[in-house]
């Protein structure tokens, strides 16, 4: 057999064609090889290295996070790309990329020779390698591109070499043994770039006409089958005239083709390429999003979850590309009523920063995420979620908390045998130092501490002591319980450091509080007690879809009774104590509703809070200086314009509270605490003050 015979045959069985494509392709390969310097049995030989099966990674696709009730937070994506079946696509819009790309489609394989033959000839005069591809054959370039992950691949899947066009043609050509006409005509138009950010027909048609893509008209059509061929060059939004012409051309060649009629031609030829005002882009990215906080957030836990990949740098992909539908727990009617008493208690132009949080008892659902600064990078906004710990870009990591931890103190009494009526001399100042105080691992005191309160003073109970948030009596009940025992209930209720992610530190003037957290924090705890003791981990993602409708395993709710119920109603019982008339939340009381609360103001008055709760929510709102060092808020610091005067938990805080808790409660049940057991309550009411017979703990002394 001669040289020539051999090629014919090596290459007719390589390729998988028929005898005289294979004679036809040899004739290409050798003067491919002259014009690449090596043998024609050489060129032959190394198609031996080709690879034979394309494996086509499914294309990037736009990712859409949702509220509760289905609405849009956010869409997410490398390239913005919706697939549709070629049944949802305008038979219009197929003609057109046939006929200006490929009009012998659906007549040659994957090799369309006449118009490779042309195209080398064309080549082998200007030195160029392009042009003469099949739709299947650039259908197989942009595959090989999508996939390319890493520089080399990108390289090797756009080099202007001979290489890389018959690597091209043996994937066609297994391509076309594999799917049909249609099915690859359906891929190409699913995964070819529009211009202007667009990937796929359906995202073009919305893109440009506001239309989907079964709708497009002749003209509508013909415009976006001309931009494939250069997407930058031919983009109509900043190249109009170029677009036209290249509009004009596709609609020519319908013409010759035979496929529309003269008149069809030039009516669609006077049609404006597109209208402006017409064009819109999908925004990209929680920074557009309006709820952008929130959204950063889940995003954020979305990168740790192992379901979407083994690293997070293979879970960012998979957001950004999947194509996933994710549900999240934000309600937006919640979230409107949170925004709603930000705007009206505070302004963006406020150098302090107010946040907060509303969960749901029972689920943990993160039902509302505000604060006072708008996202962004210009003056007057911040990328720091106020709300959340610092690995969460949560600012500088939450603030101290001073009396709401106050709670933790109250729960570890109740559940040592403590009743509510218990009774402590609480004088205005009493000296700690040198005191011991029981910790988890010891014992710790202070040197030099003489704590003051900053409200009352007297012979109170747990329950008066607490509303009116007298410190020298929690001091005193907290040598009582000693620290090991609050602290690891606050623990086991989510709370910790938010800089450091460490344990709260166990140390004298733990329940005034001590460490740095969060409104996620604070009031997904305080939802523990609503819950009468279960405390269930703050959940944002509720479920996961992948583009085929399939379900992505992911976190559900996480729920776990930590205290005893009868614990949780007598801290409930409490803290319902602070909102009635004469206790530090008296005034922020409204409707016919259950509510608990605790005010908290740390020394020389850094930060402010307010969180509080019904069976239903709990919130916990915050106002604190926006940037370190923190300092005294009474010291130039504005709240809603205005210098604040009186910084307190109840005056400042409170108000941001009962606002958003007043319009998120609307149209929930008016559901009700459960009263906690006698042997909880003590020899009286809960709610009394005044002597009584209850045992007193030691005075303490210097």
């Amino acid at each position: 057999m001669n040289a020539g015979g051999r090629r014919v045959r090596l290459l007719t069985r390589f390729f998988g064609v028929s005898a005289m494509a294979g004679a036809l392709t040899a004739g290409l390969v050798v003067p491919l090889a002259g014009l690449v310097g090596i043998g024609s049995e050489q060129a032959v030989d190394a198609l031996h290295g080709l690879p034979h099966e394309l494996t086509a990674q499914p294309p990037a696709v736009r990712t859409r996070i949702l509220a509760d009730d289905g609405s849009l937070i956010a869409n997410i994506y490398t390239e913005d790309r919706v697939p549709v079946g070629l049944n949802r696509i305008a038979p219009i819009m197929r003609q057109a990329i046939v006929a200006i790309e490929d009009s012998r489609f659906y007549q040659h394989g994957a090799l369309d020779l006449k118009g490779t033959l042309r195209a080398m000839i064309r080549n082998h005069a200007d030195g160029s390698v392009q042009g003469g591809s099949s739709i299947t054959q650039q259908y197989v370039k942009l595959t090989l591109l999508e996939n390319a992950r890493t520089p080399a691949q990108q390289r090797a899947a756009t080099a202007l070499t001979y290489q890389r066009k018959l690597t091209e043609l043996r994937y066609a050509i297994a391509l076309e043994q594999q799917d049909t006409k249609d099915q690859i005509l359906d891929k190409y138009l699913n995964l070819a770039n529009f211009g202007d950010g667009t990937y796929g027909v359906q995202v073009a048609a919305l893109h440009y006409y506001g239309v989907n893509a079964s709708e497009l008209t002749l003209a509508e059509a013909a415009m976006l089958a001309g931009i494939v061929k250069n997407p930058s060059g031919y983009n109509p939004v900043t190249n109009p005239a170029q677009a036209k012409d290249r509009r004009d051309t596709v609609l020519e060649r319908m013409l010759q083709l035979g496929l529309i009629s003269v008149a069809e031609a030039n009516s669609a030829m006077r049609t404006p390429v597109i209208e402006l005002a017409r064009v819109r882009t999908v925004p990209n990215g929680c920074a557009n999003s309006p709820y952008p906080f929130y959204c950063d957030y889940v995003v954020s836990k979305l990168l740790q979850d192992p379901a979407l990949g083994d690293t997070e740098q293979a879970r960012d992909h998979y957001l950004m590309t999947g194509g996933l539908t994710i549900r999240t727990s934000l309600d937006p009617r919640i979230q409107a009523a949170a925004q709603q008493s930000i705007d009206e208690h505070s302004k963006p132009t406020d150098n302090t920063i107010a946040a907060i949080t509303v969960v749901q008892p029972g689920t943990g659902l993160v039902e509302a995420m505000v604060q006072s600064k708008p996202y962004g990078y210009g003056r007057n906004e911040t990328a720091y979620n106020y709300n959340v710990e610092k690995s969460y870009a949560g600012g500088y990591g939450g603030f101290q908390n001073g009396s709401t931890m106050k709670a933790f103190t109250i729960a570890a009494a109740i559940q040592e045998g403590i009743p509510l009526t218990y009774r402590i001399n609480s004088p205005p100042q009493i000296d700690l130092s040198g005191v011991r105080f029981r910790t988890c691992r010891g014992w710790t005191r202070d040197l030099d501490y003489q704590p003051k309160n900053s409200t009352r003073s007297g012979d109170f109970t747990m329950v008066d002591a607490a509303r009116y948030s007298v410190n020298t009596y929690f001091l005193q009940l907290s040598e009582k319980t000693g620290i090991c025992a609050p602290a690891t209930i606050a623990a086991k209720l989510g709370m910790y450091n938010a800089q450091t992610l460490q344990p709260l530190d166990q140390v004298v003037s733990f329940t005034l509080g001590v460490g740095y957290v969060t409104p996620l924090m604070l009031s997904d705890a305080y939802a523990t007690f609503a819950d009468r003791g279960v405390y269930c981990a703050p959940l944002v993602v509720t479920s996961i879809h992948d583009q085929t409708g399939q379900t992505v395993a992911t976190p559900g709710e996480s729920c776990k009774q930590v205290l005893r119920p009868w614990v949780a109603d007598g801290v409930n019982r409490v803290l319902s104590a602070v909102m009635q008339p004469g206790g530090t939340g008296g005034n922020l009381k409204f409707g016919n509703w259950d509510l608990a609360g605790k005010t908290g103001t740390i020394n020389d008055n850094l930060a402010v809070w307010f969180s509080g709760y019904t069976p239903n929510l709990a919130a916990a709102a915050v106002v604190a200086d926006a940037t370190p060092p923190y300092t005294n808020l009474i010291r130039g610091h504005t709240l809603d314009g205005r210098d604040i005067a009186d910084p307190t938990g109840s005056g400042t805080a409170g108000p941001i509270w009962e606002t958003a808790m007043r319009g998120a409660l609307h149209g929930l049940p008016r559901d009700h605490f459960i009263a906690p057991p006698a042997r909880v309550l003590g020899s009286v009411s809960g709610q009394a003050s005044g002597p009584s017979s209850a045992p007193r703990v030691r005075r303490l002394s210097g």
